[in-house]
């Protein structure tokens, strides 16, 4: 009996060792896919350094497990938050922000994975933009670096309003960066870059804001019409006195005109009446009559009245 168990357990015992050994060839590779990186640990702490080279890789199997990590860029955006500037007005900031895991090692041991990462960055550059706000006044948040009076249409009574920042948006931005850096490093983090995408009032602050810039608007439309108003006087001043130079000039040549007819008239009528002075007279006469003549008029006067020695027969004269 002892003679026919031998050779089978001999046999259990060979596939056995062929499982195991397949299982440990199997678990002694793993891919590391392009875009990632991987931490090896063993009974959960980690061994050796990060691999970041995609491709097959070899671990130990059944010891050590790999843990993977993101190596293209994150995107951290974090919830609005209410922050009061320097001169006091308490606006909300929206930010967002890009990162990436530099150090997976370090992220392993600080960090723990993603998720535990935006959380840290949510204290991290939500604190440094807090900070950074509360240092500057609202023009220097809402206006970028490069911004110029030339911008402005038609400018606002208030001078800061023409004045340019002293930093500006995008160096505050920078600023924010620079020291959320610091912070995000101590956790394996790099960040990129960090933007404000919004800045909005509050809503205390906000129906006075829209109240003080209607008004504003208002006060620039008056003096528009204002300035309208002027230029339309001007204009019609101009018209109303280039049209009385024009009828002066032209009334001014009518009588030139009609005082050289006059002249000739008068010198054709001289010249006429010079040689027929008898004409003339009987002319004048009959003019006469028609002036005082009229048909209700009545006349008493003798035969040889002057008026009548033009109707008189040459015989009776």
């Amino acid at each position: 009996m002892s003679k026919i168990d031998k050779p089978q357990l001999l046999n259990g015992l060979r596939l056995f060792l062929l499982a195991v050994g397949i299982l440990m060839l199997l678990d002694g590779f793993y891919v590391l896919p392009e875009g990632k990186q991987a931490v090896i640990t063993q009974f959960g702490a980690p061994v050796g350094n990060p691999v970041t080279a995609a491709g097959l890789k070899i671990k130990m199997p059944f010891l050590q497990r790999v843990q993977l990590f993101e190596k293209r860029i994150l995107i951290w955006d974090g919830d609005p938050n209410q922050i009061p500037t320097n001169d006091k007005t308490f606006i909300y900031m929206d930010n967002t922000a890009r990162w990436r895991i530099k150090d997976a090692l370090l992220f392993l041991q600080a960090a723990g994975d993603e998720a535990r990462a935006q959380s840290l960055l949510n204290d991290i550059i939500n604190g440094a933009v807090r900070d950074m706000v509360n240092q500057n006044d609202l023009i220097e948040i809402i206006r970028s670096s490069d911004w110029s009076p030339e911008y402005v249409v038609e400018t606002s009574s208030a001078s800061d309003l023409t004045k340019p920042p002293k930093k500006g948006r995008d160096a505050i931005s920078r600023l924010v960066l620079a020291q959320a850096s610091k912070d995000a490093l101590k956790y394996g983090i790099e960040l990129i870059d960090v933007m404000f995408k919004r800045v909005n009032y509050i809503d205390s602050v906000r129906a006075t804001v829209y109240t003080r810039m209607i008004s504003e608007r208002k006060r620039i439309a008056a003096e528009k019409r204002s300035l309208g108003e002027g230029r339309k006087a001007e204009i019609l001043g101009k018209i109303e006195r280039e049209l009385k130079e024009i009828t002066s000039e032209a009334q001014r040549a009518a009588t030139e005109i009609r005082g050289k007819a006059d002249a000739d008239a008068a010198r054709l009528y001289g010249e006429t009446y010079s040689g027929h002075a008898e004409f003339y007279s009987f002319q004048k006469s009959l003019e006469s009559y028609q002036s005082i003549l009229g048909s209700k008029t009545t006349l008493v006067l003798s035969p040889d009245a002057e008026l009548f020695k033009h109707l008189q027969s040459p015989s009776a004269r």
